[in-house]
């Protein structure tokens, strides 16, 4: 750890040199900023494999970036967070109608305390970590439309106007860039730019919406309690849109520190999944993450002292084909790490737990 290593005394030069270098290892951690627009619409091949080598090279060592300029107008941002709040704040009966059923579907409404993320695999443990410290949050999970086999759960039209449509439109705009950021990972890893095309085109994804409501501050002041516990995401990558209130926290991954993921005007959040982390061979780190209580100064500020103001924030998880294999990539060392594993078996497993 850390403060272990600062009590230790260094005699030799050769050391110092040794002890200065893990020390910056294990303590730098950044989120970098790339303006996506000079990969999109470069103005020269260099310039487009400068900006794919700084996304690797970031995933590398966070497995986190802040995306600006990625092409998503904001006013469409912007709609699809009002389309958000419209839904939520329907009646409690009208969403529980469109209740969450089926890991393999991964459709509908899941209300508050329902799901408990985590790193755990055993659902026996799950379960207790769900009834000491449920994760305060409700969402709608929204996929692929046209599956014949899983439907999405849809508000009517009279409830909720013009919700579907505006959904389905952004599940494409988000498509659109995880095609773009993979193209740009390829690139990265020496791989030809359309090497994940084929493996991604299925849209197997899922559309988050996530609203967490405002709650007295001393509740998330319980033991283990989040509003979402530390966990890794499935999938390839996770978009996530945030608001202005923040409480997403990254683990830096050198120190176990948890290290504020503060929102940032008109940039989207984009981190590896695990997913991803095993077809690159751990080149690409999957984090850890959480979304706790904003800082004392967001609490502060709200109009009710003692209560965390809510929250809102939209994640597109993206998913290989479910059919895909995922295993070693070209470039990514010439001993594998992990087995084969197919995707849709994968995520489907890891959701099977999460839920009650």
């Amino acid at each position: 750890m850390l403060s272990l290593r600062l009590n230790v005394f260094v005699r030799s030069g050769a050391r110092k040199r040794l002890f200065s270098s893990t020390l910056r290892a294990s303590t730098s951690f950044r989120i970098p900023v790339i303006d996506f627009s000079k990969f999109r619409t470069p103005t020269s091949t260099a310039e487009k494999q400068q900006v794919a080598n700084d996304i690797v090279s970031a995933f590398k060592e966070s497995g986190f970036i802040y995306l600006s300029n990625h092409g998503i107008p904001p006013a469409e941002v912007q709609d699809s967070f009002r389309k958000s709040a419209e839904f939520f704040a329907l009646p409690y009966e009208a969403k529980q109608k469109l209740a969450w059923e089926d890991p393999r579907s991964n459709r509908g409404y899941v209300e508050i305390g329902r799901e408990r993320v985590t790193q755990s695999a055993n659902p026996e443990e799950i379960a207790a970590l769900r009834a000491k410290a449920p994760d305060y949050k409700e969402t709608m999970e929204i996929g692929r439309d046209w599956d014949s086999t899983w439907k999405n759960q849809w508000p009517s039209e009279t409830l909720a106007p013009g919700f579907k449509q505006h959904m389905l439109n952004f599940y494409e705009t988000c498509h659109e860039l995880h095609v773009h950021v993979m193209r740009s990972i390829a690139l990265g890893l020496r791989l030809q730019e359309h090497f994940f095309d084929d493996l991604i085109h299925e849209k197997c994804h899922n559309l988050r919406l996530l609203s967490y409501p405002a709650v007295k501050s001393e509740v998330l002041q319980n033991e283990g309690q989040a509003r979402a516990g530390a966990h890794s995401d499935y999938g390839t990558l996770t978009l996530l849109f945030q608001d202005s209130i923040g409480g997403l926290e990254v683990q830096n991954p050198h120190t176990g520190q948890f290290i504020p993921a503060t929102p940032i005007p008109d940039t989207i959040v984009v981190n590896v999944g695990d997913l991803l982390a095993r077809w690159s061979n751990g080149v690409l780190r999957s984090t850890l993450h959480r979304v706790v209580a904003p800082s004392a100064e967001q609490v502060k500020a709200s109009e009710n002292a003692g209560i965390t103001p809510k929250r809102q924030s939209i994640a597109f998880f993206c998913n290989p084909n479910f059919s895909a294999e995922v295993a070693c990539l070209p470039n990514c060392g010439s001993e594998p790490k992990y087995s084969p594993i197919n995707a849709g078996d994968y995520i489907v497993g890891r959701l099977a737990v999460t839920y009650k």
